[in-house]
């Protein structure tokens, strides 16, 4: 079997959040099968978790160098984690998978959420032992639940989150083999290869899509979600909606567009829909100064967050689209219903917001292994640190008492709003973002003309320095000058090759 991720990425802790990790240096039954327990009951439906065994903890994180598990032992273990998790009451065996990473083997243990919990598990492995916990997981600790979580967990009995259960409707046909291998290549994921031409049911297993009854194999919603090539077919208006107002509300103009399919490409369609045709740039340029200031009528990180946490948190069972409106001062982005309930109004005032519990556990797990989406409760944070980095106003979050909708409110650059410029600063105008990217060809100073390499080769990394000279009309001298200066100060640096290589910028 094979896991729908690496261990490169899990050590990373970029996609995988580290409360979902837990790092052994060798498998411990006592220990390791409380925190499969642990996962397994998904309290929070974070989407379980996993276990890394043959690394080392320290604090947390993993600790180096990496230790790897002995060739010898790997059978041993895999036979005694599938003995031990055979005493979880009801039935319940992770995936179990042999990982390479650095000459080294690790095994891996995958807990999703279960879906008959809640799950218990024997306190001690001592043969007189008769006293069962439901173990739960409460930050990056396994432990054992309060009479309030008890009684939560009990009451989350066979109540498995909508994106997770099963789809009685569809037919495994309904799977598109080529989507899931092309997602698999993207994360980088180990089933790539086994995808190419291992058996379609087994893959579809391996990354709990499906479920694992023999004698009764059916897509789970979030299979269809992502790997059908029409999941409105099973999810009516599992849809974004994109509208805008030119004229404003009261206009007799009014644009649509409507974007379906797979739902984490039409995330990425809407978004690319918004970049190309609703973001612009304004570039304002002073007398008794070179640096001109440059911002956005809406900074796209902002809107990408904001777009990419409806996708994750909307109900897909709801018969709504996603809505973006766009109008003149503002755009829109609404969604049904509202956040979970330990999320306050005035928590969203005040954008303090701990989501406790999750909508859709299996969602988020895939658009952060394709990175369209961040951890837990940090979607807040990076559109507040968009919105200022490019001087526009806060945004508003809205609810209702009954939580039956959310709005995320992102208003435009004061800048946009006003005729006429104070101090007489002369502007250019409005372009799209993709435009705006590409400066006159005319010849620059200073910090000027350094800002207009990094933001071409922001959008093109490998670009040549030939081809800079052409874009920006400049010599070859002020180029490598440029380029040396860049260098010095910790902003770029050259990878590979000058023919086949390729710039990273460093924020």
């Amino acid at each position: 079997m094979g896991i729908p991720t690496n261990i490169k990425t899990l050590l990373s802790g970029e996609v995988v959040e580290w409360a979902r990790i837990e790092f052994k240096e060798t498998w411990d039954p006592a220990a390791s099968l409380k925190t499969v327990c642990a996962f397994a009951n998904d309290l929070d439906n974070w989407g379980g978790g996993y276990i890394i065994i043959g690394v080392g903890e320290n604090n947390g994180r993993p600790a180096y160098p990496l230790k790897g598990v002995p060739t010898d032992k790997l059978d041993a273990f895999q036979k005694d984690i599938y003995a031990k998790c055979k005493l979880l009451r009801p039935a319940y065996t992770p995936i179990v998978a042999i990982e390479t990473y650095q000459d080294k083997q690790f095994v891996i243990l995958w807990c999703p959420g279960g879906d008959n919990r809640p799950y218990s598990s024997p306190k001690t492995m001592a043969k007189d032992n008769k006293e069962r916990i439901h173990y739960i997981r409460k930050a990056s600790n396994t432990v054992e639940p309060s009479d309030d979580e008890e009684k939560d967990l009990f009451s989350l009995a066979n109540r498995v989150p909508f994106d997770d259960r099963i789809n009685h409707q569809a037919e495994m046909s309904d799977l598109n083999i080529t989507l899931i291998q092309n997602y698999l290549k993207e994360i980088n994921s180990s089933l790539f290869e086994k995808a190419k031409n291992g058996d379609f049911v087994e893959i579809c297993s391996d990354m709990n899509i499906v479920s694992r009854l023999p004698e009764y194999v059916k897509p789970k919603n979030v299979g269809l979600m992502f790997f059908s090539m029409e999941p409105d077919k099973f999810f009516p208006y599992a849809q974004i909606d994109i509208v805008r107002f030119p004229e404003g509300l009261g206009g007799n103009d009014i644009i649509e567009n409507t974007f379906k399919g797979p739902i984490h490409q039409q995330l990425r369609d809407a978004l690319q829909f918004i970049k190309n045709t609703i973001i612009t740039e304004k570039v304002v340029k002073h007398a008794d100064r070179a640096e001109a200031d440059r911002f956005f009528n809406y900074p796209y990180a902002a809107i990408e967050e904001a777009l990419s946490n409806a996708v994750y948190h909307r109900a897909y069972d709801v018969r709504e689209p996603i809505e973006v409106r766009v109008e003149q001062d503002r755009i829109e982005i609404v969604s049904f219903p509202g956040p979970d309930r330990s999320v306050t109004q005035e928590g969203l005032k005040n954008y303090r917001v701990s989501n406790r519990r999750y909508r859709n556990r299996r969602i988020g797990d895939f658009l952060k292994e394709l990175h369209l989406t961040e951890g837990r409760n940090t979607g807040f944070k990076r559109i507040l640190d968009a919105l200022e980095a490019n001087g526009s106003p806060k945004p508003e979050f809205e609810t209702d008492d009954d939580h039956s909708y959310f709005i995320s409110r992102l208003f435009v650059h004061e800048a946009f709003l006003k005729e006429n410029d104070p101090k007489g600063a002369k502007k250019e105008p409005k372009r799209s973002q993709k435009g705006a990217k590409k400066e006159p060809k005319r010849s620059r100073k200073g910090s000027e003309r350094k800002q207009a390499i990094q933001t071409l080769l922001r959008e093109n990394p490998a670009m040549t320095q030939a081809m800079l000279m052409e874009e920006l009309n400049l010599s070859r001298k002020q180029i490598q000058r440029d380029i040396k200066e860049l260098k010095e100060e910790g902003v770029l640096v050259r990878e590979g090759p000058n023919r086949n290589g390729r710039w990273i910028l460093k924020k």
